[in-house]
């Protein structure tokens, strides 16, 4: 017998609000399938699997609209393997970002301790661009080397 969850369960379950849930649903996220005489909605475990992947991808920076491509796709998918090919190049397009923006954040954090060394290492700020220029140790790196 599979578990069913009225509209408030699945949020708390699910660490979501009610209104993330109807958002969702207008959206075509999340199909309410089952319902009672008087319109309640009732969820069930694959609907706690579904939202469970939606807030995964939302935490790999994939758009509600990249989501909603890929729910869809089940719809012509049988097999899983044109979502699970869609999902593969997704991972990889955001792998790539996420790698370039490391790379940024690296180069920002060497400089960043580049100019923290530097302004330890030299005694006399009022110097620095200026007559210990000529016998810098950071002359390599620093923009003011040509004046």
């Amino acid at each position: 017998m599979q578990q069913t969850y009225r509209i408030g369960e699945l949020a708390r379950k699910c660490n979501v609000t009610v209104r993330t849930i109807r958002y969702y649903e207008s959206l075509g996220l999340l199909k309410t399938n089952h319902r009672s005489d008087g319109g309640q909605r009732y969820y069930t475990d694959a609907d706690v699997v579904y939202l469970n992947r939606i807030a995964e991808l939302k935490e790999l920076d994939f758009s509600l609209s990249e989501i909603r491509t890929i729910i869809l796709m089940g719809g012509e998918d049988t097999t899983g393997q044109k979502r699970r090919n869609e999902l593969l190049r997704q991972y990889r397009s955001k792998l790539s970002e996420a790698m370039e923006r490391q790379a940024a954040i690296e180069r920002r954090v060497a400089d960043l301790s580049w100019h923290i060394q530097q302004l330890e290492t030299n005694d006399d700020f009022q110097q620095c661009p200026g007559l210990m220029c000529k016998n810098c140790t950071f002359k390599d790196r620093c923009r003011f080397r040509e004046l």
